[in-house]
């Protein structure tokens, strides 16, 4: 998924997660993806930059596609990051310069790791389900991966864990306590799980990591607040579990080891500095004025449109900014 957001702005990120356990409502807002989508954007915010390494998130729908275009986002570029895409209804048809071409479907889970570039599509397909509902994050590499070779992964198998109260399908990484690992490949330590929530439940967490939990349907009262799709609720580090309730609804939880690097996010890249945000852009834009996408991002093949431009840089330096308020 491609930040299209109108203000161009960098944003500067370092992991200063709390010491302890918090309580802090991230209010999300709404944000275009193309020209007939809406998203709820509750990371990156003005005063909640990352939760460990979770870097990104949107959340969607449902929303009637069946009459609409739906999702339609033409290729664009990635540095730095892994995408993570999660559906509840619906059908995504995700292809990238990499040559695949894989639908997202509920239940199952498409990781697409950036590494060092590459570009991908994502769109409603012709033959759609009636409803979209679902979510895309994006998980920060850390220094030592941030250039690795770019790769996709669909993962159909994801552990489930049932508890008292509550089902956890772990997306990736694992849920603390319970053995259960997600087969996806992820870079540092963290943790994303669809709790689907019937009833009061204690969920384990890991001391050690940040945590913080989205509603995606219904209503959940996690750690004593009601909450419903909107709002990020961040709840720190030092907890050992959460608990939640909610007489059928789902929310995901995400988590990780606080993140100690800053980096920087403008549009679709994740770097480091000024020069690379600016080489990744020249790249991407030479490419399309050549007539094809190629170098690093490579072509998306099948796509039937022009791929994404990336807007125009700021008029000064980009420069680190706080990650929190």
């Amino acid at each position: 998924m491609s930040n299209r957001e109108a203000s161009r702005v960098e944003t500067v990120c370092v992991g200063e997660a709390t010491s302890g356990p918090a309580h802090e409502v991230v209010e999300g807002r709404e944000v275009p993806i193309s020209r007939t989508s809406l998203v709820n954007r509750t990371l990156p915010h003005r005063d909640r930059r990352m939760v460990g390494a979770w870097c990104f998130v949107d959340t969607y729908g449902p929303d009637a596609v069946i009459t609409l275009p739906g999702m339609r986002v033409p290729p664009h570029p990635h540095t730095g990051l892994q995408t993570v895409s999660w559906l509840l209804e619906g059908t995504i048809e995700h292809r990238d310069s990499l040559g695949s071409l894989q639908r997202v479907v509920p239940g199952e889970l498409n990781l697409m790791t950036a590494g060092r570039g590459i570009a991908h599509s994502e769109v409603s397909p012709p033959d759609r389900p009636s409803t979209l509902h679902g979510a895309q994050l994006w998980i920060a590499l850390p220094d030592a991966d941030r250039r690795v070779e770019p790769r996709f992964e669909h993962v159909t198998d994801l552990p489930v864990v049932r508890l008292p109260g509550v089902v956890a399908t772990v997306l990736v990484g694992e849920l603390h306590g319970t053995g259960r690992r997600s087969p996806a490949r992820v870079h540092t330590p963290l943790v994303g799980a669809d709790l689907r929530v019937d009833g009061v439940a204690q969920v384990p967490l890991d001391p050690a990591f940040e945590h913080a939990v989205v509603v995606l349907d219904g209503e959940v009262v996690v750690d004593g607040e009601a909450l419903r799709p909107g709002p990020l609720l961040y709840l720190g580090c030092g907890r050992s579990t959460l608990d939640v309730g909610s007489g059928g609804g789902r929310c995901l939880l995400l988590g990780g080891e606080p993140f100690e690097e800053e980096i920087l996010m403008w549009w679709n890249f994740v770097a480091r500095t000024h020069e690379e945000v600016v080489a990744a852009r020249e790249e991407w834009m030479a490419s399309l004025a050549e007539g094809a996408p190629s170098g690093r991002f490579g072509q998306v093949v099948g796509y039937d449109g022009a791929p994404l431009p990336a807007p125009a840089l700021p008029t000064s330096r980009l420069r680190p900014r706080g990650r929190a308020r």
